[in-house]
């Protein structure tokens, strides 16, 4: 809320709120701010007030306007066009002008790095519907607790904190990891897995193994935004597959393959999640995976298998690591979603010949990984405490995702895939991307489907988790922003 009565005139408090957010990337370069007419309805003031504080973001470098489009977050590394040039006053004459109606709606709100900063940083002590992990409260820290203290005795600690862990990871951590796949149908050795700080960045390890700035990796859409961003990052050239109930859309792969069959730009990775896909909560089919195996096979390309959320997927959930055995998949797993996010252990399996390729680029990363708290998760697992609390958690899960299910039917949302998993993929009717920057103001920082797309294309689909969306009082909020963007639309 504006305040009156404050030491600072009202266009000074805008333009102080949008400057914040835009120095703590809540608001990504090329996001589009509110037009004139919608800021001023927001904020009760009149157009002439929002014209002055966008004058004022202007000035200090922070936004950009383009004629006939309004203003929008600007690029730091990108020159400034001074407040008072002639671009910029003509700018701000069509934005007051313009009927917002008409305007299109550019650019993103929320960015990849929003969500991560978001998961470090909160943006209030409310439930976050766009976070992408559980929330702090569900995980049991006595299990954490009890297995740090074992393993950190004097003789452990001697061993561990004076010298560098094993480059390939903990030995006793590697041979649990190994029966526990082995458990779930995946034949890997404990000499076929390397630990990893998180799954993201066992991930990392392969698509810096295995590819190079310009190469081709297919990625599922609606994907992981945060995978988009690191591969742009890398300079690899991006295939958006698109993700269907079964699975991915194999004749999209197989049309990327035969067109580019023979030459450099011949796709050489597949990134996919094969159990409760994130955003869309499915899962693969035994048929989907068993053709997907054959393209990979017979166009020679790699798949890195991302199970980050397979602690909370039914136990007999088909893996292409399980049906290939390792030959052309790279399995990836983590603890972060699940069970001590701050601990960062994550692991990937891989096939005999990558091994040592992988182990380099690791090495080159982080040298090795903490062999200490490799151990204290080595013995949740041996004592059957990881076991126990995924248990919890699914059950506590089931009745998370059936309430907040029925509170987002009953707001007049859409579910564009079968509830699964952590996260459901809603349909709201409204830009997310307008969505998720007013419900900012309320401290809710929601997940809008252009993140989800490599080309951020926007969309009226938003990805919610279950965990944190089980308050009546966000959907009521939620209805109010969403009815509101509907009327001006």
């Amino acid at each position: 809320m504006l305040l009156r009565t404050a030491a600072q005139s009202l266009n000074e408090q805008i333009a102080a709120r949008f400057a914040e957010r835009i120095r703590d990337r809540l608001l990504a370069p090329g996001s589009r701010l509110p037009s004139v007419r919608q800021c001023a309805a927001q904020h009760g003031v009149s157009p002439s007030t929002v014209v002055a504080a966008y004058d004022q973001l202007l000035a200090q470098g922070l936004v950009e306007a383009r004629r006939n489009r309004g203003f929008f977050v600007r690029d730091r590394a990108q020159k400034v066009a001074p407040a008072g040039s002639q671009q910029a006053q003509a700018a701000i004459k069509s934005e007051a002008l313009s009927d917002p109606q008409r305007a299109r709606r550019l650019g993103a709100p929320v960015s990849a790095a929003t969500l991560m900063r978001g998961m470090f940083q909160p943006i209030s002590g409310k439930p976050q519907p766009g976070m992408g992990v559980l929330p702090p409260e569900w995980i049991a820290t006595d299990p954490i607790a009890a297995s740090l203290r074992k393993v950190s005795g004097v003789a452990n600690l001697r061993d561990t904190a004076v010298r560098y862990g094993e480059p390939i990871g903990d030995a006793h951590l590697r041979r649990v990891l190994s029966a526990r796949l082995q458990d779930m149908g995946i034949d890997a050795a404990d000499d076929q897995i390397i630990t990893t700080v998180g799954a993201t960045q066992a991930l990392d390890i392969i698509s810096r193994t295995l590819l190079k700035a310009g190469d081709t990796v297919m990625v599922e859409e609606p994907g992981w935004a945060v995978e988009f961003a690191r591969l742009t990052a890398l300079g690899m050239r991006i295939l958006p597959v698109p993700r269907r109930a079964d699975g991915p859309d194999l004749d999209v792969i197989a049309r990327y393959c035969e067109a580019h069959a023979g030459t450099p730009a011949a796709p050489r990775l597949f990134v996919s999640v094969s159990v409760l896909h994130n955003p869309t909560g499915g899962s693969l089919t035994p048929a989907s995976a068993h053709r997907m195996l054959q393209l990979a096979q017979q166009h020679g390309f790699f798949i890195a298998e991302d199970d980050s959320y397979g602690h909370l997927a039914p136990q007999h959930a088909t893996r292409l690591a399980q049906l290939d055995g390792l030959a052309r998949t790279i399995y990836v797993g983590g603890f972060a979603k699940i069970l001590a996010p701050n601990w960062r252990i994550g692991f990937l399996a891989a096939p005999p010949a990558l091994l040592e390729p992988l182990l380099d680029t690791k090495l080159l990363s982080t040298l090795t990984t903490p062999s200490l708290l490799e151990r204290a998760l080595a013995h949740c697992i041996e004592q059957g405490q990881l076991r126990r609390h995924v248990e919890r958690i699914r059950g506590r899960l089931d009745a998370a995702r059936s309430r907040s299910a029925k509170l987002a039917l009953q707001a007049g949302c859409r579910f564009a895939a079968e509830p699964a998993g952590l996260f459901g993929w809603i349909d709201t009717g409204v830009d997310t991307d307008q969505l998720a920057l007013r419900m900012l103001d309320d401290g809710y920082l929601l997940a809008p489907g252009a993140l989800f797309h490599a080309s951020r294309t926007p969309s009226t689909l938003m990805r919610i988790n279950f965990a944190s969306t089980q308050e009546a009082t966000f959907w009521r909020r939620f209805e109010q922003v969403r009815d509101t963007l509907a009327r001006a639309a």
